[in-house]
């Protein structure tokens, strides 16, 4: 019987549309004189993506809510420093992120535009693309490849079911392909250790303390020891275990936090994602939105670059 096992790609998108409007000058503008070089990067991205690894679907997956209230409830600091604007008390709306004045205007457009061209675009409000990620990773049946430039993602790497992490070192040209054994040489862990690791550690861009006198080499030598984050705990509360005297005291005094931590940095895999098709579009879904979209934006070479690499 044919195979027919497809190779599901994933984008941590507003990781690459963040990075494309880093990457491509703004000089790059609409007719209008808008920019758009976050746009027409994506687009650079997609079609580079899809040329150089094959996918059969592809999901955007969006932010619906960069900073979850039940995760900052966990953690109030969580991502607390990248707060422009705190939405209204009582209001169900999310926190606004500070965003570039120019890159937020591009966010509809990006939006607009994957629409016309058929590619699905998948948010659950009350979530993180992380989390879409997360949940539309545990539902696949083949191969998935997650891009993205969030190191957080490392967790779900999976070499069993086929699940890698391609992050970029430089656009998308130059990707990290990140498997358990590259998890094992540079970080000392597995995939789900990956996620204690980062606990532990601490991160500043996402508000998360860690816990103090814990560094990156420490977590993994005492992951390594002990074997995950409840064998660490329980062995700092067991006075004949190796724990030194000064990593027992942190560790015991940090119980609060680690308590709580593992909801927030362990993406979820449970979100009701509403059902799309995945199919890679081999021709645009709405051609003539497409059509008016490229005009109104200048989106020139780079959304011709990408319909030709769909149509082979």
């Amino acid at each position: 019987m044919r195979d027919v096992t497809r190779r599901l790609m994933l984008l941590d998108t507003a990781s690459l549309y963040f990075r494309a409007y880093f990457g491509v000058p703004e000089s790059v503008k609409a007719p209008d004189g808008t920019p758009v070089n976050a746009v027409r990067g994506l687009l650079d991205f997609i079609a580079r993506l899809v040329q150089d690894h094959h996918p059969d679907d592809l999901v955007a997956c969006m932010d619906f809510d960069w900073r979850p209230q039940w995760r900052v409830d966990l953690i109030p600091s969580y991502k607390a420093h990248r707060v422009a604007e705190e939405a209204p008390a009582g209001s169900a709306g999310p926190d606004e992120e500070e965003i570039p004045d120019t890159l937020s205007p591009q966010v509809p457009v990006i939006e607009e535009v994957l629409d016309a061209l058929g590619i699905a675009r998948v948010g659950a409000a009350g979530y993180e693309a992380d989390d879409v990620i997360g949940t539309l990773t545990a539902q696949a049946t083949g191969p998935v490849d997650i891009v993205t430039g969030d190191r957080d993602l490392f967790q779900l790497v999976d070499d069993r079911r086929g699940i890698r992490i391609l992050y970029p070192l430089k656009g998308v040209g130059t990707l990290q392909v990140t498997d358990e054994a590259l998890l094992r040489e540079k970080y000392g862990v597995d995939g789900p250790g990956y996620a204690d690791l980062a606990l532990l550690r601490g991160d500043p861009s996402d508000g998360l303390p860690g816990v103090p006198g814990i560094g990156e080499k420490t977590a993994a030598k005492l992951l390594a020891s002990y074997g995950d984050l409840a064998g660490i705990m329980a062995a700092a509360d067991d006075p004949a275990s190796k724990v030194t005297p000064a990593q027992r005291k942190r560790l015991l005094e940090a119980r609060p936090y680690v308590a709580v931590a593992p909801k927030v940095v362990q993406v979820a895999t449970d979100v009701p994602v509403p059902a799309v098709d995945a199919a890679l579009p081999a021709e645009p879904a709405d051609p003539e939105r497409l059509e008016a979209l490229a005009a109104r934006w200048g989106l020139g070479g780079a959304l011709q670059r990408l319909l030709l690499t769909l149509g082979r």
